[in-house]
């Protein structure tokens, strides 16, 4: 059935409230409300993010703070910038007092700029910072520009630093390549940039940069290279010192001539390019780098190898003037009969090194070293730390052992063909005499002598202990060889040994300064007499005659090796000791120079001015 409508009047009966109406905003009105809530959000991430940029910027500062005081907590007192530093001087002087060499560190006379031409301070700059005087000590368009190069060399090849921080490194820091160390430089050239002017900054530099061969500063390297104050230098003098300080061991003059002209030359070029002075000028002062040769120094050897021995013996950081062993007319004369032997008949036999070393035989005090031809061509000491086979020079202590186990010089040896094992040694001359007494075997060098004889006494043990107990302390071999001396020994060493022959039996130890040790006894008196003996017939009657001095009593024994590698002959006169050794430092053969040829006749040179 149909639902029936409801009534009017029934749906009115129960009137529900009508909802409370709303204004009608506009639409301009909404959208104010809406802006308010974006603008709100975006203040809001744009406050996060200044806050976050506050914290790493304040973090950022706590940390570069932190870092420049870990860097320069202990930073050294910059009013020390003048304060020299400097190694400790030592003077060595010979036995009368004569200085004749000094070590250590020369400081020159401090110059203003305008004591010294104007060319010396300009080819510093034109070479080592030719924007000195535009930057504020730090040349960013330098460093940029190195970094390029050394980016595009694939190595370090140019570096970006300028005068001020090299002279925050010269006076403050090492070289050591660490960020603390970069970081101190950083904060030094800040500080004498504002401390003192640039003139003021050059001068320091010029004044305390080392300049090699123990010299600091430009006016003690121009009396070192030139002998000269640094006032009186020319342009091309000026252009070798300003070059010194990239590599002051390897351009100066003394250390390699040919590379400091090498490099003045470039810093000529330098000002050159910069405008400090015309191509032309460049060019010819070029042409005119020349260094004369260091005159000769005597006793440079003996030098080198007595202040090692000074160090041992003198207070740390202290100056000091040693009175040595050396005799200084005595050097002279044997590094002129060395130097004459080598030039003349030395040189037509081939022979191009030598050595000769004089003592005292009582003390071991030693009087001369001549460690080669010529020092300023070779430092190296060969009278000390070349080690040769002696040869037959070896021989006296297979003899000792001989007579130590109660041979006497009169006893007999045979003298012919032996065989130990698979070797079978032969005498220089290949004869042979038979039965001879241990006097003519040694005055004759005899080798099939030796041989037996250390082999009749125990084989070459006994022999190598009786070398050491008199002061042999390389190694020696092991087998029947040693008895021809085919141990490598020093000249210096040697000739110490045989001191016990003719001091009477006492063992020396060879010093400059003062004796390390008290000589020792090592043999009996009377067995030292027997050796010395028999080592005057060597030069009476023997291999030695070419030694032998009129009117003196010379005694000593002659040396040489296979091929003719090294020739030696080791005596005494006076009391002193001299040792002589002619060779090659290749080790190539002379000419047939035998021990009693040019060795012994360089001792007899040398023994004559023995007083």
């Amino acid at each position: 059935m149909p639902r029936r409508p409801t009534s009017l009047v029934s749906q009115r009966t129960t009137p529900r409230p009508l909802p409370r109406a709303r204004p009608v905003e506009p639409v301009s009105s909404r959208s104010r409300r809406v802006e308010p809530v974006r603008g709100t959000w975006r203040s809001s991430l744009l406050g996060r993010l200044l806050r976050l940029i506050l914290i790493l910027t304040i973090l950022g500062l706590v940390i570069a703070g932190g870092i420049v005081i870990w860097a320069a907590y202990d930073l050294p007192r910059p009013e020390s910038a003048m304060d020299a530093e400097r190694r400790p001087a030592l003077v060595l002087q010979d036995r009368t007092g004569q200085t004749f060499a000094t070590y250590g560190d020369l400081v020159g006379e401090p110059l203003r700029l305008a004591d010294m031409p104007t060319d010396l301070p300009a080819a510093l700059v034109a070479v080592e910072d030719h924007r000195f005087y535009q930057h504020s000590g730090i040349d960013f368009i330098s460093l940029a520009r190195a970094a390029w190069v050394n980016l595009s060399s694939g190595r370090l090849v140019q570096g970006g630093s300028t005068i001020t921080q090299q002279v925050a490194k010269t006076l403050f820091l090492t070289n050591e390549r660490t960020l603390r160390r970069k970081i101190r430089e950083l904060l030094l050239t800040i500080w004498l940039e504002r401390t003192f002017t640039k003139n003021e900054i050059l001068e320091i530099y010029l004044n305390r940069v080392y300049l090699g061969a123990g010299t600091w500063g430009v006016d003690a390297a121009s009396r070192m290279y030139f002998g000269i104050s640094a006032r009186k230098v020319n342009l091309w003098q000026a252009a070798v010192l300003a070059g010194l300080p990239r590599a002051p061991s390897r351009f100066n003059p003394r250390a390699n001539p040919a590379a400091a002209a090498m490099r003045a030359k470039e810093v000529l070029a330098a000002m050159a390019e910069t405008g400090a002075i015309s191509a032309e000028r460049a060019r010819a002062e070029a042409a005119k780098i020349s260094f004369p040769k260091v005159s000769r120094q005597p006793g440079a050897w003996f030098a080198d190898w007595a202040s090692d021995q000074v160090q041992l013996v003198l207070p740390p950081d202290r100056d000091a003037t040693v009175r040595t062993t050396l005799d200084q007319r005595l050097q002279i004369a044997a590094e002129s009969a060395l130097s004459t032997m080598l030039d003349g008949p030395g040189a037509v036999a081939g022979v191009e090194q030598g050595a000769v070393v004089v003592l005292d035989a009582a003390t071991g005090a030693v009087r001369v070293m001549a460690g080669g031809r010529d020092y300023r061509d070779s430092n190296f000491n060969r009278a000390v730390n070349a080690h040769r086979q002696p040869g037959s020079a070896f021989k006296p202590f297979v003899w000792l052992t001989a007579l130590e186990n109660g041979l006497t010089p009169a006893d007999t040896v045979l003298d012919a063909p032996v065989r130990v094992g698979n070797w079978q040694p032969e005498n220089f001359e290949r004869e042979y005499r038979g039965e001879i007494t241990l006097d003519e075997a040694l005055a004759h060098s005899v080798n099939t002598a030796s041989v037996r004889l250390m082999m009749r006494f125990g084989g070459p043990k006994p022999v190598a202990a009786t070398a050491a107990r008199l002061g042999i302390t390389s190694k020696l071999p092991t087998d029947a060889s040693l008895a021809l001396g085919t141990g490598e020994v020093g000249l210096l060493e040697l000739t110490a040994a045989y001191a016990p022959f003719f001091n009477g039996g006492f063992r020396v130890v060879p010093f400059a300064v003062e004796p390390r040790e008290t000589p020792e006894p090592v043999i009996r008196p009377e067995q030292a007499a027997m050796m010395a003996g028999m080592m005057t017939s060597v030069v009476n009657r023997g291999t030695g005659k070419a030694a032998a001095i009129p009117g003196r009593v010379v005694a000593g024994k002659t040396g040489t090796t296979s091929d003719y590698r090294d020739a030696w002959f080791i005596g005494s006169v006076n009391g002193m000791m001299i040792g002589v050794w002619l060779g090659n430092d290749d080790n190539t053969p002379m000419k047939n120079v035998v021990g009693g040829g040019l060795p012994a006749r360089l001792f007899h040179d040398v023994a004559a001015a023995v007083r």
